[in-house]
């Protein structure tokens, strides 16, 4: 039986469309068989809106972009209908068979078995134990970050202030309370109020105290709050960033009931003061009872008691969406959302199942992703947007769970069992990178272990009874290389979200543009040679490489040379660029001449040449190209010229030529400036450009950017976008023509606002540079490649670099993170808070992961991959036997 994969609404936005086949049932496989036969044994072909719509109305699970999705998949993976094709026809007209699907899912299912490794990565220095000045067992840590200090409190409430740099310590003293005796009291959870400067402290005398800090001399508390029903056993709280006097303080107790306290004139004060609520510690008595009725104006109590009768063993409140998340050892009742209704003074509750409960709770802010530490030895992710069915379980520990801790930025999770076994997670690929045990102090008796993590500081804080270890991080590399060697080319494939990039070591590596993992790599494509620049066809099942060695490749995604062409005789060839195009391939960069190969020449392995039909134009090497539909082809050249050509005739129209007339370029003889790229303008009307306006943009050795008219031949403006003696420079422009990147042999970028530069025809060229956005060293070396790609709603920078890495931004230019670097990244950026009626929305949980293999201590549970795999095996092969 296959654990159902269920999805999960924000690792979704990670992928819009994720891959359907990671989430499906065996029934759900059979049912997809059954569409493909009329009746046992007669088999037939589906169309794409065939297939969708059986597809829904059959399986029901997933969307019919997700089933369009896969069968786009299936059929450029197939790749029966050449090079050059029209892929909205291809998709229309294309067919699918049950053959078809079940080589596609078992070579993608496989391939993710294959690389469901754990990745073993060295996390930690060796624990470190640190004197302690408890005798008893400690109940909390806390960090105090306003005084750059920690501190423990033990059950007897005696505390320990420590130093955050040397945690040494600084101080000692003993919590007072005069409503118990001191060997009588019992501190069951401490919370700090940081925008008060108070900590909070439960005791099991039912009741809540206030402490200011730093502490006075005695210690006293400033508010007790009593007559709690049944003993409050943990505690949470949350004040309103933009409201200090708005805040929150949540409280489980053993009862099974959970109580959210809110405050409304929080700096000012907590409780009414009256004189004769005063006790011997000089603190204000309030009566919950009075809390709870309303009788203090100042706060207000909801409640629920979903929990009854099981102990409340955590609770947290989570801004996101005002609910209150809570878990027990009581499976009825393992883990519970109370979300409070708009407008509202109740609480709807939703509890949730596990098989023997939850012990600890922990919540990831931008993921919206809850973690539930089982009793039964299991982690749950859960969708905290989503009330059905966990994402998916974490197998590894062989003891109950006691603790879960999530990292925020790294998007990883720390969990710790009764066997005093730790291990991290991380959290999208559902893998644990490090597991830590046999390490920690032995103790006698039942040991609670309390973990806090600073994340700033890479350090985490144990308690095991009366001890405190501390675990450090150990220092990570600071500089990621995507490549071994200088990387020349980097491509987005819009179709598999992967971006694919080349290097001078003759390699190409695909990764997976939502998390920046390595998904696989092609060694020494032109043996020797180095890779100098690629280009995918307009399906984008194809992948075109050229190298040094004066050769044109043609690969499918499984790493199979169709097609070689020699551009040169078989002697070296510097070739700078090829563009597809729908009647053929155009390979420039070694001589005067355009070198083409005919579409109808792709039926042989080794493809030959054919002459372009215009005579030579160019004086000196072509560079670079680019096209604009239906027919306007440019071409650009070592010297600097430029010639717009019609693609159909592949006749020279005209040249695009600075002009002279102008006293700007009268002055001085203009040097050289070899066209490094050309991009055409595609936000711009026909009616701007017709009247004179820009519709291409050069760029090139002078750190010059122009901007031209191919229709009059015009130039209209140019500006200095990079010092020129930095060389060559590079741009991409984005789809809708409204920013320009540029970027230089420094590594430095520079985003420009051109939506309205030279948008006229003027009698003088402007030299006006247009609005400059934003300006970063992106790399550290030289930026070799630029490309601006569409991902779900954003516009992201790819770039590629001498100094080995390719880096995905946001534009203007927020850098997102490098390719092949520890930490997995989030395309989409922390988003708005999703309304009640999302949270039944499912999603799925992008399980996608390249891991190198390692040596570890436990490895992940495979089965469901394994599993599925060996079904639609069994079942592909029960349908062939049959055919025969």
């Amino acid at each position: 039986m296959v654990d159902v994969l269920v999805c999960s609404v924000t690792m979704a936005t990670w992928m819009e469309v994720t891959m359907l086949e990671s989430k499906m049932y065996m029934e759900d496989y059979k049912k997809l068989q059954s569409l493909f036969f009329v009746y046992p044994g007669v088999s037939r072909s589906l169309s794409r809106r065939e297939f969708i719509h059986l597809a829904c109305s059959s399986v029901g699970r997933g969307s019919k972009e997700e089933y369009g999705f896969m069968f786009d998949s299936v059929v450029v993976s197939g790749g029966h209908h050449g090079l050059f094709p029209d892929s909205n026809a291809v998709k229309e007209e294309a067919r699918l068979d049950w053959g078809a699907l079940c080589s596609f899912l078992l070579q993608e299912l496989s391939h993710r078995l294959k690389h469901n490794r754990v990745k073993h990565v060295h996390c930690w220095e060796p624990p470190r134990s640190l004197i302690c000045p408890h005798r008893d067992p400690i109940q909390k840590v806390l960090h105090l970050p306003s005084w750059g200090q920690y501190m423990t409190i033990s059950k007897r409430g005696s505390v320990g202030m420590r130093d955050c740099s040397g945690l040494s310590i600084v101080s000692t003293l003993r919590l007072q309370n005069s409503t118990v005796r001191p060997r009588d009291m019992w501190v069951t959870d401490v919370v700090l109020l940081q925008n008060l400067h108070k900590i909070a402290v439960s005791f099991t005398s039912n009741e809540v105290c206030f402490y200011d800090i730093p502490f006075k001399k005695d210690s006293s508390c400033t508010y007790k709050v009593q007559g709690f029903p049944f003993t409050p056993w943990c505690l949470d709280y949350w004040a309103d960033p933009s409201k200090p006097d708005q805040a929150i303080l949540a409280i489980g107790d053993i009862g099974g009931q959970v109580s959210a306290l809110y405050f409304t004139s929080a700096q000012l004060y907590l409780f009414e003061r009256r004189s004769q609520w005063i006790d011997s510690d000089s603190a204000v008595i309030i009566r919950w009872d009075d809390v709870v009725k309303g009788k203090h104006h100042c706060c207000y109590v909801l409640q629920h008691h979903a929990h009854k009768p099981a102990w409340v063993r955590k609770v947290l409140y989570l801004a996101s969406l005002d609910s209150f998340v809570s878990c027990s050892t009581s499976s009825k009742s393992s883990m519970v959302i109370g979300c409070r209704q708009k407008n509202s003074k109740s609480l709807q509750v939703t509890s949730f199942f596990t098989t023997s409960g939850v012990w600890d709770i922990d919540h990831h802010h931008e993921l919206k992703m809850i973690a539930t530490a089982g009793v039964d030895h299991q982690i749950l992710l859960w969708n905290s947007h989503t009330t059905s069915q966990p994402v998916s379980a974490l197998n590894g520990h062989i003891a109950p769970v006691t603790a879960v801790c999530f990292l925020q930025k790294k998007k990883q999770l720390i969990s710790y069992s009764k066997d005093k076994a730790l291990y991290l997670w991380d959290v999208s690929s559902q893998l644990c990178i490090h597991r830590l045990d046999g390490v920690f102090p032995a103790t006698q008796g039942e040991t609670r272990t309390h973990l806090l993590l600073i994340e700033e500081r890479q350090v985490l804080l144990l308690t095991f009874n009366s001890l405190l270890v501390l675990l450090e991080r150990t220092k990570e590399e600071t500089n990621t290389s995507s490549h071994e060697h200088p990387v020349t080319c980097v491509l987005y494939n819009s179709l598999f979200r992967h971006v694919i990039s080349s290097d001078t070591g003759s390699s190409v590596i695909w990764w997976m543009a939502d998390t920046g993992q390595k998904v696989k790599q092609m060694h020494r494509c032109h043996g020797n040679a180095e890779i100098s620049t690629m280009a995918l066809n307009a399906t984008q099942n194809r992948l075109f490489t050229a190298g040094t060695d004066g050769e044109v490749k043609v690969w499918d995604f499984n790493g199979r040379c169709l097609h070689r062409m020699s551009v040169a005789l078989g002697k070296a060839a510097a070739i700078s660029h090829i563009l597809p195009l729908k009647t053929g391939l155009l390979v420039m960069g070694w001589e005067r001449m355009l070198t083409v190969f005919r579409q109808h020449s792709f039926s042989k392995f080794n493809v030959d040449p054919s002459e372009w039909k215009a005579v030579v134009h160019h004086c000196t090497h072509v560079l670079c190209a680019a096209f604009q539909p239906p027919e306007t082809l440019v071409t650009g050249s070592r010297d600097g010229e430029i010639i717009v050509w019609n693609n159909n005739t592949e006749k020279a129209l005209r040249k695009l030529q600075l002009p002279a007339k102008h006293e700007e370029f009268k002055q001085k003889e203009q040097p050289l400036d070899a066209i490094t790229k050309l991009s055409f303008l595609q936000g711009r009307s026909s009616a701007q450009i017709a009247t004179g306006g820009a519709d291409l943009l050069s760029c090139g050795s002078s750190g010059l950017v122009r901007l031209w008219n191919t229709v009059h031949g015009h130039l209209l403006g140019q500006f200095t976008a990079h010092n020129p003696q930095l060389g060559s420079i590079f741009m991409a422009v984005c789809p809708n023509g409204k920013l320009l990147v540029t970027a230089d042999r420094r590594g430095t970028v520079k985003t420009w606002d051109i939506e309205h530069h030279c948008l006229e025809s003027n009698e003088k060229v402007e030299t006006e540079p247009p609005k400059l956005v934003c300006s970063f060293r992106l790399h550290r070396d030289g930026v070799t490649h630029l490309d601006i790609i569409i991902l779900g709603d954003q516009q992201l920078l790819l770039s590629a670099s001498l100094d080995c890495s390719v880096a995905l931004s946001y534009l203007p230019g927020e850098t997102i993170g490098l390719f092949g670097q520890e930490e997995q990244w989030s395309i989409v950026r922390p988003g708005c808070v999703h309304s009640q009626r999302d949270l039944y929305d499912d999603r799925q949980l992008d399980n996608t992961a390249e891991c190198e293999e390692g040596e570890t201590d436990k490895k992940p549970d495979c089965a469901k991959e394994h599993s599925v795999c060996l079904v639609i095996f069994e079942m592909f092969i029960i349908e062939i036997t049959e055919r025969l």
